[in-house]
């Protein structure tokens, strides 16, 4: 294999491998990217920031922005359609010491379409490349974007958004291989990804059905894409990219995590997010997190609905440590 052996960059950025955790609104915060790196991710990237939010200085969005030391080389992802709003952000998220700037251009979600913002850039080619343009022209960091197919399979037009964006200063792309009205249903496109990358001569990541190496491997093999970026299969699930960049760079397909393993996982997910967050927000997060960890392990739908209705650290830990007890018979 050795595809991780490689050593990718985007700009300037040298990467640790061609792995990339995609951006995920809700999951992508600092504690779920340190974990990703610790298990080897190539690169990291944030869950999409408002730059309006930037903007007007909101607390909250300002927090999405603090990055830890130890989750370098990491992507902050903004979202807008404003050209100078996005170049203002830009400079903000680049002082925060993001070594990567992200433009959302795939988001399907209504609320964020009807501002003109993620994939409604999609309809909109000269403006995206107006906003890619601006961005790159305000900060010394490398400026990407997260596209789509298209917004429908009647108009699919990804190689000409990779054409316009390339040209008009984009580093790199993320391909997205479903449109905006598929949203995460039907299966990734990948032979459309192929054709984004053989249009333009900046790297381009592959998103879409990529679950484990064989599949990663698959989607660099049918696309010559310059990596893969991992999403839902890394929900409650960051073991995948020790398992993907290990297959890519050996051809060794790893074990699967162990219930000890997946469970112990869970709990240090729990507490670092309750030193992030608060306890309030994590065991509320956390709720989404503990479907993956739980995926498939023996009485788990009894121990989901126990989480799901639990409201402290300390339930949670109890819980977790009884069935940490049950895993080690």
């Amino acid at each position: 294999m050795n595809a991780t052996n490689n050593t990718p960059a985007i700009g300037g950025v040298t990467l640790r491998n061609c792995v990339a955790l995609a951006p995920m609104a809700g999951v992508c915060d600092q504690t779920y990217r340190r974990l990703a790196t610790a298990q080897g991710v190539g690169f990291v990237c944030t869950e999409m920031i408002s730059a309006k939010g930037l903007l007007y200085h909101n607390e909250k969005t300002l927090r999405m922005l603090a990055l830890a030391e130890d989750e370098h080389p990491v992507a902050v992802q903004i979202f807008g359609h404003v050209p100078d709003e996005l170049a203002q952000a830009a400079q903000i998220v680049a002082q925060a010491g993001a070594d990567i700037i992200d433009l959302n251009m795939g988001c399907p979600v209504a609320k964020v379409v009807k501002n003109g913002d993620g994939s409604a850039l999609l309809r909109a080619v000269p403006q995206a490349a107006a906003c890619i343009a601006a961005m790159a022209d305000a900060v010394d960091v490398p400026v990407t974007a997260k596209i789509r197919l298209g917004w429908d399979d009647d108009s699919r037009n990804a190689v000409t958004v990779a054409r316009a964006l390339a040209a008009a200063g984009a580093a790199a792309l993320t391909v997205h291989g479903r449109t905006r009205e598929q949203g995460y249903s039907g299966q990734a496109d990948w032979q459309a990804i192929a054709e984004v990358v053989a249009a333009v001569e900046i790297p381009v990541w592959g998103n879409g059905d990529v679950v484990d190496g064989p599949s990663a491997a698959r989607l660099l093999a049918e696309t010559n894409a310059a990596g893969v970026a991992i999403g839902r299969a890394a929900m409650g699930n960051p073991f995948v990219f020790h398992e993907v960049t290990t297959y890519l760079a050996t051809g060794a397909v790893v074990a699967p995590p162990t219930a000890t393993e997946r469970l112990t996982m869970c709990r240090r997910h729990l507490h670092m997010l309750a030193e992030e967050k608060g306890e309030a927000v994590a065991v509320r997060q956390m709720r989404t997190h503990a479907i993956g960890y739980l995926r498939g392990l023996r009485n788990s739908a009894s121990l989901r609905r126990e989480l799901m209705q639990a409201e402290t650290l300390a339930r949670w830990d109890e819980l977790l440590a009884k069935a940490l007890s049950f895993a080690a018979l």
